[in-house]
């Protein structure tokens, strides 16, 4: 039978499809992927009992798996690795933290240049341009005498969460939380790790470093977890987001103006759950590879749309982003340390820059500003009336109903502009909410788009399915033997790629 399989197998394409494509980067919920994993499994575990050689085993699939969603920019993660590591042991040779300071610095100045570079050298540019072309007009300057090219600079994909694991990693040492890893190859294996690598969640290092020697074991109540996250992710993504944002997010958002306000409407609640399923999708099968694997990372998200305050709400949206903000940058600045005003402020920048984070343009710093300006004025509403209980979880049924319409509707808003390609398109699509509604088109939609109408209703009824119910389908799964499991999981995945409607599209977050 094993011969029969590789006599199918078209060898002369072999170099052709394991090669980088950027038209094609390999992603959790593509066949390759599944078939890599095929060999990788298998390997993985025989070697789960020889610390070293397993180490290095994952690390180069690791780097090899970003070697085919970024080409040979999986160099410039080595060096950010090797740059970071180096600087970590040298802090460790001074147990002074006045003395560590000045190679945190470097560190940052390391990081974020190259971060910079790649993210933001062209938005500099051309912000640099508009500024002096305005004061230039003061001076009788034409328009066009100052002028920016774009250069033309390639994102790698993951830069942002990689540069933020690595930066907590040097923070952490700085602050005296964690020892430096002693071996070049742990540090790279923690920087490299592939199911987190491209789109997060950001692991910490105290959180994942104490995972690295640790002998691989799981049993099978574990195995059901991972398998439940792993289909529940590639649902999400391949069925759910894939297909609303194709027959009917897109078309909204490319030509708002040639629909309806309601239509328009339906388009921002349609990216809200598009979004959700996306990142969420693609967090549940990094945490369900990663505890296949025997490594254990923090949740991500916890259904954000039951939020009823926007502060919950970043309690429960890319909790390893939020968290992150909070802890180095936040933190830093003072957080609540230094009086009332300085608080919302402190909240302001941090949402602000972690809008900028996202990526360099001015509907990103809208979203983000928008979102610290939310916080700001719920911190301050809870200061005013001394009744946190209130506001959040302990809220009684009918206010934290009324609290989840507002904040979902006030994460919308926002979601308009990140999803938006120009802020002339954000404002175009709420122009049309809110002067060509036409209620009348209501019974048409759900019949013109009666496809895209169901797998929204079913997207959201599963978001507000109650965690322990979840909880209770992954004990089932568990409960089964190991081959029922394996047998649960092939049979998912080929219903997905049957139903799904279309080829398996990037990640949103591999943009950022």
């Amino acid at each position: 039978m094993f011969e029969t399989f590789l006599e199918h197998i078209d060898w002369q394409r072999l170099p052709e499809i394991l090669a980088y494509n950027p038209q094609s980067p390999m992603l959790f919920s593509s066949g390759l992927f599944f078939a890599l994993m095929l060999f990788f499994i298998p390997v993985y575990l025989m070697l789960r009992r020889f610390t070293t050689m397993r180490i290095v085993f994952v690390t180069l699939f690791s780097l090899y798996f970003y070697y085919k969603c970024s080409g040979f920019f999986v160099v410039l993660l080595l060096l950010a690795a090797t740059s970071d590591f180096i600087l970590g042991r040298l802090m460790a040779a001074r147990p002074d933290k006045k003395k560590r300071k000045p190679l945190m610095i470097i560190s940052i100045i390391i990081n974020l240049g190259v971060l910079s570079y790649f993210k933001y050298f062209n938005f500099l540019g051309e912000s640099v341009t508009e500024i002096v072309t305005g004061i230039g007009s003061l001076w009788g300057m034409e328009p066009g005498d100052v002028q920016w090219s774009p250069w033309d600079i390639f994102l790698p994909v993951g830069i942002s969460f990689y540069t933020f694991q690595t930066m907590s990693y040097i923070f952490d040492i700085y602050r005296g939380r964690i020892e430096p890893l002693r071996r070049w190859i742990d540090y790279v294996f923690y920087v490299s790790f592939f199911p987190q690598l491209v789109a997060g969640p950001i692991v910490r290092a105290r959180d994942f470093i104490p995972q690295i020697h640790r002998r691989p074991w799981l049993n099978k109540y574990e195995m059901g977890e991972s398998l439940c996250l792993i289909v529940s992710g590639l649902i999400k993504k391949a069925v759910i987001s894939d297909y609303i944002s194709l027959n009917f997010v897109d078309r909204i958002f490319d030509a708002p103006t040639l629909y309806t306000g309601f239509e328009n409407l339906m388009g921002v609640y349609g990216y809200a759950l598009q979004i959700y399923c996306d990142f969420s999708g693609y967090s549940d099968m990094a945490i369900g590879i990663a505890l296949m694997l025997g490594f254990r990372f923090n949740i991500n998200f916890d259904s954000p749309y039951q939020s009823a305050t926007i502060t919950e709400f970043w309690r429960r949206w890319h909790i390893s982003l939020s968290s992150w903000l909070k802890d180095y940058l936040y933190i830093s600045l003072g957080g609540n340390r230094k009086g009332r005003i300085r608080t919302y402020i402190n909240l302001f920048i941090t949402m602000l820059l972690g809008g900028l984070w996202h990526g360099a343009a001015a509907r990103f710093i809208l979203w983000g500003a928008w979102h610290g300006l939310g916080l700001a004025v719920h911190k301050f509403w809870m200061k005013l009336f001394k009744n946190s209980k209130q506001l959040g979880v302990d809220m009684k049924p009918i206010w934290r109903f009324v609290g989840i319409l507002f904040t979902f509707h006030f994460v919308c808003l926002g979601w308009i502009f990140f999803r938006a390609d120009s802020m002339r398109t954000g404002w175009n699509v709420i122009s049309q909410i809110f002067t060509a509604f036409h209620p009348e088109v209501i019974g048409q939609f759900i019949v013109g788009y009666k496809g895209v109408f169901a797998m929204m209703v079913i997207g959201y009824l599963l978001h507000f399915i109650p965690r322990r119910v979840e909880r209770a389908w992954q004990l089932q799964m568990g409960r089964r033997t190991m081959v029922l499991q394996a047998l649960f999981l092939f049979l998912a995945i080929v219903l997905v790629f049957q139903i799904q409607s279309t080829d398996v599209q990037p990640f949103i977050y591999f943009q950022f």
